[in-house]
């Protein structure tokens, strides 16, 4: 969706008194577009529109959770709505959400076992209503609390129901980056024949997506590997590929790609010995 679509959408739905006929969720879906049009002023009405009308403690539970996140608010207010959310009867949706933005709180302060406390009870109360995108957003965020712990196999084993997950759910996004970071888990413990099958069916599928910054992370891996392997010519050549791609799309690549196609070149025309 263009801007300009996404801002006549608003328009239409806010404009005048045409707000009074947006219920709580509908305003809730709506405040993200606003902001992305960075019209806060606009977001802000949403949110307060939210609030007001809520009908129930779950719809006013949400529209909190909203104004929390706005604020930035500490850890004991979303904690505090995380309890109260947990005592309404089939709050278990605001529960999971709220639990899952507490983990991801504590993972950007490295609080990395409160962080896996919060993303395990998150990921509990979504597998109780069956949320599989829910659970899939739980897996990946235990994925990076085990990584960050240097626990790659537990990573392992979060990462490889989360690719599993995404198969069933036929969701080739989430399968390229579930793949992509099993990759990288298998590589980091020097299993790196299933990290380069991993990150070649990763880059086979991004390239029939068209999705450049998956192939880059593909490729950028591959590279890794070859490195690491001391076979510099598959490195250059994953990175010169992936370069083309980014040109023949008529984008410009990356600087850290163009810089290590540098960086690799000198290296490789190092005289032998130095």
């Amino acid at each position: 969706m263009s801007a300009e679509q996404a801002r006549k959408i608003l328009d239409m739905l806010t404009a005048g008194g045409a707000m009074d006929r947006i219920n709580t969720p509908l305003a809730l879906r709506l405040r993200p577009l606003a902001l992305e049009l960075e019209d806060d002023q606009l977001a802000q009405r949403l949110l307060d529109h939210a609030k007001e009308i809520a009908t129930d403690d779950i719809e006013h539970g949400w529209a909190t959770f909203e104004q929390l996140k706005h604020e930035n608010a500490a850890i004991d207010a979303f904690a505090e709505l995380c309890v109260k959310s947990e005592s309404l009867d089939e709050a278990e949706a605001l529960a999971a959400a709220v639990s899952h933005h507490i983990a991801l709180l504590h993972l950007s302060m490295e609080n990395y076992d409160d962080a896996q406390t919060f993303a395990t009870r998150s990921l509990r109360l979504r597998e109780s209503i069956d949320d599989q995108n829910g659970i899939s957003y739980g897996l990946a965020l235990l994925e990076t609390c085990a990584k960050r712990k240097d626990d790659h196999d537990t990573a392992l084993v979060y990462g490889t129901r989360r690719l599993e997950l995404a198969l069933l759910m036929k969701d080739e996004e989430a399968e390229i980056e579930a793949m992509g970071d099993l990759a990288h888990t298998q590589a980091t413990i020097g299993n790196f024949a299933a990290a380069k099958d991993l990150y070649q069916k990763s880059l086979e599928l991004a390239a029939e997506l068209e999705d450049l910054g998956s192939q880059l992370v593909a490729r950028w891996g591959l590279a890794d590997i070859a490195e690491i392997e001391e076979d510099y010519e598959t490195a250059m050549l994953q990175l010169s590929d992936c370069l083309h791609t980014f040109i023949n799309a008529g984008v410009p690549a990356p600087h850290p790609l163009r810089q290590r196609i540098v960086d690799l070149t000198e290296f490789n025309n190092k005289p032998a010995g130095e």
